[in-house]
């Protein structure tokens, strides 16, 4: 029944699909803005708004990122990594090893921080043997998915989804255990590889014949330069000095009082504080400025004279504080003793002054560090390394194998069904990096992502109010129109397409909240006694997302730095969703007797 509430409630639900997919605010901000609405309104009472904080699987993830982080922050990654990549030379060889390790690991791993590590591995790995950056991070992204989507931890949408059936108490459903995912999970695992590697590799960009990759293995940036006071180039002949032919820069622009005049004569006479600007890579740019050229990045100032200094390439992230925010106003400098140079967004070079651009998700940028940006941005969620040259935290070989005891300890009291196993068990590992000296209790909070935890507290409440006013049975009525000549088959090929796209626009995290109580509502009107095929579908559908480079943060993380365009994503990614819906929903409908 069309009532005043479910208007209400409609119009939450059309403000988060429009701020999301046009951006207006972050994911935390639209879903607390919509809450918020609800509350007002009297359809969601403060303590069911709440109720969300003391679920016990938003506990579980935000331990597991925190234990994510921690991890991040050792050699342990890294080591496994050499050891497990060492002998892998070949193109065919190194994708393959890469997509079944990374996809093991992001079972029991959360896959963020994971494709966070392995990226700067991967890129040195391609410039080395010469092989295009772009051939490999969708691969690595897409691995990372198709593991998480495996077991109940490996993925934060499926813990979320797991959470609201506790929030709601089904009867017929308690709760999802660690291993009821890989049924599916594990099939589709298989399959998406062996997909990646012998069809879904022709369709991406980049070379596979070494000697034409050489120059896409690198991102390309403008950086602005300035002749500086007493350089030797000062009343020179533009043509008689190396500017033209700094090995792997080019000269775009020479301004010289506000005007670009490098088109109108090559008798440039080069004056102090004249400026320039050079296109090229990064490591070429580092040659520039320690080099005696003569030239001085404006933005790099008095950082030049610290005495440890570097150039980074950074991606800002999905839940980043620095989204939609200018680079002057962000004071960069101050906060993480590093200037910004350059700005590399969806494959091209921004070509305008950067500091009054402002910042997306997902652009790489190039920054040049001084002494103290380590220690800055060691705990920062702001951003995820592309090229890093940090120092790990170094420990002891036993403490590792103690800790690794702990997590697999953890996981299997969660698969013997024991009540509070995995909660208390993942306490018992954070609590052992405490006692290791591994972290500290002043680093280990800053691992924990608010911004996530909003938007599922925010999310429950939000799947509350759709079951609470009959939203979601007016909008379960209206699919099961479309679907039900098909079944309950056809049901769940429903449910799963709906929450791909949604999930493929406007996140994973969103597109459970609003299609979760759908599915226990489209459940109950088919007479299904149990609801577990509609909710695992829901999970797997928000997560296994291919088809666009917003949908998932990993693919985010690889979009930049892969020079990759939205269509190469779906080029990849439509075939894969949909093997991925075909096999999830006949598996399931085996599985629970749908047929």
């Amino acid at each position: 029944m069309f009532t005043l509430d479910v208007l209400l409630v409609f119009i939450a639900l059309g403000f988060i699909l429009y701020s999301l997919y046009f951006e207006v605010f972050g994911p935390s901000f639209t879903f607390l803005v919509a809450v918020l609405f609800l509350g007002i309104f009297g359809i969601l009472e403060p303590k069911e708004i709440l109720e969300g904080f003391g679920n016990e699987q938003v506990a579980i993830i935000i331990m597991l990122l925190l234990l994510g982080d921690v991890i991040r922050r050792t050699t342990i990654i890294e080591a496994a990594f050499d050891r497990l990549f060492r002998n892998a030379k070949s193109f065919r060889g190194f994708q393959a090893r890469m997509m079944i390790i990374v996809a093991a690991f992001s079972s029991i791993l959360n896959n963020t921080p994971l494709v966070a590590v392995m990226m700067p591995y991967v890129d040195n790995w391609c410039k080395r043997n010469n092989y295009s950056v772009s051939k490999f991070l969708i691969p690595l992204s897409f691995a990372a998915i198709l593991g998480g989507s495996v077991t109940l931890i490996g993925t934060s949408t499926n813990l979320i989804v797991n959470g609201m059936v506790v929030e709601q108490k089904l009867d017929n459903l308690p709760e999802l255990n660690m291993f009821d995912f890989v049924y599916v999970g594990i099939p589709m695992m298989i399959i998406g590889i062996l997909y990646i590697l012998f069809i879904g590799h022709r369709l991406l960009p980049g070379k596979d014949r070494p000697e034409l990759v050489q120059s896409e293995a690198t991102r390309n940036y403008l950086v602005p330069a300035r002749i500086r006071h007493g350089s030797s180039l000062i009343g020179k002949k533009l043509n008689d000095t190396e500017l033209r032919n700094i090995k792997g820069l080019e000269l775009v622009e020479y301004i010289k009082k506000g005007k670009n005049i490098l088109s109108e004569t090559d008798d440039i006479i080069l004056e102090e504080e004249d400026n320039l600007v050079f296109s090229g890579d990064v490591e070429k740019y580092a040659d520039m400025l320690n080099s005696s050229s003569g030239l001085v990045v404006p933005e790099v100032g008095m950082l030049s004279k610290s005495k440890k200094s570097e150039i980074n390439e950074l991606i800002v992230s999905q839940n980043s504080s620095l989204i939609a925010r200018k680079l002057k106003n962000i004071n960069f400098r101050a906060s993480y003793d590093a200037a910004a140079l350059a700005i590399h967004r969806n494959g091209e070079q921004l070509k305008t002054n950067i500091q009054n651009e402002e910042l997306r998700a997902g652009d790489v940028l190039l920054i040049y560090a001084g002494e103290a940006f380590d220690n800055r941005t060691r705990n920062s969620h702001d951003f995820y390394f592309l090229t890093r040259f940090r120092d790990f935290v170094k420990i002891d070989t036993w403490k590792i194998v103690l800790m690794l005891i702990a997590v697999v300890g953890s996981i299997t009291l969660s698969a013997l069904h024991i009540k509070g196993g995995l909660f208390f068990g993942l306490m018992v590992v954070l609590m052992m990096s405490l006692l290791f000296r591994i972290t500290s209790p002043k680093e280990l909070p800053k691992g924990i992502d608010y911004d996530l935890g909003l938007i599922i507290v925010m999310s429950l409440a939000l799947g509350t109010a759709m079951i609470k006013t009959g939203t979601a049975e007016l909008i379960a009525d209206a699919l099961l129109t479309v679907f039900q000549p098909l079944g309950a088959v056809g049901a769940l090929f429903g449910v799963y397409f709906i929450t791909t796209v949604l999930a493929a626009y406007i996140t994973n995290k969103a597109s459970v909240g609003i299609v979760f109580p759908i599915a226990i509502v489209m459940a109950e009107n088919l007479d299904i006694a149990n609801p577990a095929p509609f909710v695992l579908t829901v999970a797997y559908a928000s997560a296994a997302n291919f088809m666009t480079p917003i949908g998932y943060q990993t693919n985010l993380m690889v979009y930049g730095p892969g020079k990759y365009s939205f269509k190469d994503f779906f080029r990849i990614g439509f075939p894969l969703t949909i093997l991925y819906m075909l096999g999830t929903v006949l598996i399931l409908s085996f599985i629970f007797k749908l047929f």
